[in-house]
């Protein structure tokens, strides 16, 4: 399965593992931190949507993304947390693709939160 999880982000999204071909695709899933206490993310949106993402990137052939954890509660939720500020995450879950575009890898899809759920979204984002 192409997940990689914990995946620790790079500096910047030209660092990311991307093949050097203009169809290469790597994807970020932003997702709460595991609750020490329940040993589950604490976001139960992100609870909701990680069988619906794991069932999309199960395949050998799926593209692969790489599980970011923002932190817990009080982490995720101060405004200077590096997601927020660096990656331009504001909720989680959220699934973001990146391509390379030129000679520069870019943001060219992105999903937050309930449109995860969304088979047809997120068949089209894949």
């Amino acid at each position: 399965m192409p997940v990689q999880d914990p995946f620790q982000l790079p500096s910047s999204a030209q660092d990311l593992p991307l093949a050097n071909d203009t169809n290469a695709t790597y994807f970020l899933m932003f997702i709460s931190s595991i609750s020490p206490e329940t040993k589950q993310p604490w976001c139960p949106d992100v609870r909701a949507a990680l069988p619906v993402i794991g069932a999309a990137f199960s395949a050998e052939t799926a593209p692969r993304v790489g599980f970011v954890h923002v932190g817990q509660k009080p982490e995720w939720k101060d405004l200077s947390n590096v997601h927020r500020t660096k990656w331009n995450v504001n909720a989680v879950p959220t699934l973001v693709r990146y391509q390379r575009v030129g000679d520069e890898v870019k943001e060219t899809g992105r999903l937050v939160e309930g449109e995860l759920l969304d088979q047809k979204k997120l068949k089209e984002l894949v």
